[in-house]
């Protein structure tokens, strides 16, 4: 069954959140959205768990001729992960990718400035963190996201996602302490054909959405 849009998707993703949070299993919750597919989601999920909104900006390192398949991600300042198998596959080394990574640092870099300016990064320590995307396909990107949240001593680190593949959303588990995903087609293939808008998210929405999300929050959610 596909979804409308991300909206819808993260509508129905935070009822299912919703749950645990009202058997208090979700304390000083904070979402985290994937930029920039992972936004509108987050958006619905945060304002069904009355939580603070924010955005972890990740980028993928696509495979060279192929940059929509994921062979490694980067986030922060942090190395950069790659899928060491994949690599092994496919005969490539990390030295190979080194203009690849940089290119995309750049980008994270530029995004990061547009999305939150001069505000800090929230403050997860302690907290229940819920990272949202609006799909998982080899997971490359999240996995370098949870890692990067983990080193940050959260209470519990949850990865929710509307659709995934079934082998990456197992494989998940093992990073997160619980993966949400609600939809796991045995014939995935790709995020995109399990909706029927699956648009571009632009910048400049992403920014009216989180604006939006601020200006909702109660005084001291941040």
């Amino acid at each position: 069954m596909r979804f409308h849009n991300r909206r819808v998707a993260g509508q129905e993703l935070g009822l299912r959140l919703a749950e645990w949070a009202s058997d208090g299993e979700l304390p000083r919750v904070v979402v985290l959205a994937l930029p920039r597919g992972g936004v509108p989601v987050a958006a619905e999920v945060a304002q069904a768990l009355g939580a603070p909104l924010d955005v972890l900006v990740a980028r993928k390192i696509g495979l060279p001729g192929r940059p929509e398949t994921g062979i490694g991600a980067v986030v922060g300042d942090d190395p950069p992960l790659f899928d060491q198998r994949a690599l092994e596959l496919l005969g490539l080394s990390e030295d190979r990718l080194v203009q690849d990574v940089a290119r995309e640092r750049a980008e994270l870099g530029r995004r990061a400035l547009l999305y939150r300016g001069d505000r800090a990064t929230p403050d997860v320590e302690g907290r229940t963190v819920v990272l949202v995307d609006d799909g998982l396909a080899t997971g490359a990107t999240a996995r370098a996201a949870l890692r990067h949240l983990r080193r940050l001593n959260p209470a519990r680190l949850i990865l929710a996602v509307p659709v995934g593949a079934p082998a990456a959303a197992a494989e998940m588990r093992t990073e997160a302490d619980d993966v949400v995903c609600l939809r796991q087609p045995p014939d995935f293939r790709a995020v995109g054909l399990w909706y029927d808008d699956f648009e571009q998210v632009s910048d400049e929405e992403v920014i009216e959405i989180l604006n939006t999300r601020r200006a909702a929050s109660s005084p001291g959610t941040y």
